[in-house]
Order: C-alpha cells, then sequence, then structure tokens
C-alpha cells in the first residue's frame, strides 16, 4: 500500500510534493487535474461543493490516474474521517483543530486497532491501491487491514490561534505526519488577514513557527498556496506539501486571461479598421490627395 500512496513515498523520502486543490465537483474534472501530474490532490469537502457521493467518485477518479486522492473534511469529527478514508482517500486533510487532545482523537479515528477505533468494512477502499505485486489487481482486504495504519496520511492544519499557541503539543502527537498551515483562516484568527498587499509580517513568522514545530517533532509541514510562485517560495523554505492551484481560481484566471487576449486583439483590429476608413474617407474628400488623414 506505501508504494500505491504517492504521497506517502514523498514524504518519507522527504521529496517535495506539489498538489492541486479540487472545490468543484465531478470526476472528469478529478481526472484532467489528476493527469496534469500532481502528486496529490486534495478534494475539499470543507469549503468545496461536493457532496459525499461526489467525494466517492473523485477519490475514485483520481486514485485511476496513479495521483494521491486526499480529503479535506467538513470538520475534526471522526465519522467524516471514516467516510473519506472508507472512500479510498490515501490521507485526510483536518481543518479546525485546536489542541492535542483533539489531533489524537484524529488519529484514533484514522487508524484501525489497536492503534484506533476506524471500524473495518469499507468494500471501496482498497480499490484505490494497487497491489505491489505487479499485477494491477488492488490490494485484498487482509492487505488494506495490515497496512493501512502505516499507509495512510493524517494532515492536521493549523489555522487559529489556539492551534499555533499549541503547535508544538500538536506536532508531537504520534501519528500526526504533516502540519498544514491554512494561511487565510490563520490569518483572520490571529488579526492579521491577507489583503491584495500580501501577508503581514505577525502572519509570516506564525507560518514560520509552525515549520520550526513540525521540523523539531520529525513531521512534515505542509501550506495552501494557489499559484506557482508562491509554491516555489515555500518549496525553498522546506515545506515538503504544498498546494500550487486551486480548480476554481484557475478556471476563472484561463477565462479572464483568454477573453482580455481575444477582447485586446479584437479592439485592435478595430481601431486600425476605424483609421483605414478613415484614411480613405479623408483621401475621396481631397484632404490632401494622398489617402493620409488626420490618424
Amino acid at each position: 500500500m506505501q508504494a500505491a500512496n504517492h504521497l506517502h513515498k514523498a514524504l518519507h523520502s522527504n521529496t517535495l510534493s506539489l498538489g492541486a486543490w479540487q472545490m468543484l465537483p465531478g470526476s472528469n474534472l478529478s481526472r484532467i487535474l489528476a493527469r496534469k501530474g500532481p502528486t496529490w490532490i486534495c478534494v475539499d469537502t470543507e469549503h468545496g461543493n461536493i457532496s459525499d457521493s461526489a467525494m466517492h467518485e473523485s477519490v475514485a477518479a483520481i486514485a485511476s490516474c496513479n495521483v494521491s486522492p486526499i480529503v479535506r473534511t467538513v470538520s475534526n469529527e471522526g465519522w467524516m474521517i471514516k467516510r473519506a478514508l472508507d472512500a479510498g482517500a490515501h490521507g485526510v486533510v483536518i481543518p479546525q483543530l485546536n489542541t492535542a487532545e483533539e489531533a489524537l482523537a484524529v488519529v484514533k479515528a484514522a487508524k484501525f486497532p489497536p492503534q484506533g477505533i476506524r471500524g473495518f468494512g469499507s468494500p471501496f477502499a482498497m480499490e484505490r491501491f494497487v497491489s505491489k505485486s505487479g499485477s494491477g489487481e488492488p490490494v485484498s482486504a487482509a492487505e488494506y487491514l495490515q497496512q493501512a495504519n502505516d499507509a495512510l496520511v493524517t494532515i492536521i492544519q493549523i489555522e487559529t490561534q489556539q492551534a499555533l499557541d499549541n503547535v508544538d503539543a500538536i506536532a508531537a502527537v504520534p501519528g500526526v505526519d504533516v502540519l498544514f498551515v491554512g494561511p487565510y483562516d490563520l490569518g483572520n484568527s490571529i488579526g492579521y488577514p491577507i489583503f491584495s498587499e500580501g501577508m503581514h509580517d505577525e502572519l509570516k513568522a506564525a507560518i514560520e513557527k509552525i515549520h520550526a514545530a513540525a521540523k523539531k517533532a520529525g513531521k512534515h509541514s505542509g501550506i495552501y498556496c494557489t499559484d506557482g510562485d508562491q509554491a516555489r517560495h515555500y518549496a525553498d523554505r522546506g515545506f515538503t506539501m504544498i498546494s500550487c492551484m486551486t480548480d476554481s481560481l484557475a478556471l476563472g484566471q484561463g477565462v479572464s486571461t483568454a477573453l482580455g487576449r481575444a477582447k485586446g486583439s479584437w479592439g485592435h483590429a478595430a481601431l486600425q479598421g476605424v483609421k483605414q476608413g478613415a484614411s480613405k474617407i479623408a483621401g475621396s474628400t481631397g484632404g490632401g490627395g494622398s489617402g493620409s488623414g488626420p490618424y
């Protein structure tokens, strides 16, 4: 299973893993994103327009493209973690978590006994992991049960003042693999929201504090970024799990860019047409005789 979890492999080899963020529903969209080559895609059921059934479909589509499907749950409740992992997610991103005790409860919800309390019964989860036998077949139910506790990734978001205050204790919880910065909610919570001028120095310091806590505990740091330049910045600072695009933003930017270029080309051509027409009129009415007008 570990070999089939591409995010797990990247983290355990301490190499950079770049991901995409899916907020719009649809397995076709999931495949489009996956075929562009990210290590992982986060299916966002917290803020995205993605239902439980749509989450199941996207997880399957992403895994079929040899990319790790990760699910951000609506909250840190155990049943939501179970639904995501039972769909076959290779890991979970848990939002709005504030204490080490809550982190321990998340770890228990994500793991089978004896390390946790997760129930076993999903017919779908093992289908998202190809066996290392080379047969192309999914792992067996027994293999999944035996290997899932070590193969799945538990990602805790640090996005509140309380979580920031408790970040060292949260990072120290066994079974927490990644501390993932939610910069927008974190900025709001500590009193330094992100506006058009960028991040305040206090927010930057808070992000570095999270990174340092993860490093001290031997864990990985991740962060939500919206573009490649921002992602590169945090990769250079040692973060290893970084989103570099969000589907809804990329779609809007793509449409805006295409329309802007098309309108610009049309506007230039239209202006040239007006100039040429005016020149002809000026020439035909004796305006200099050479065909050139005031334009």
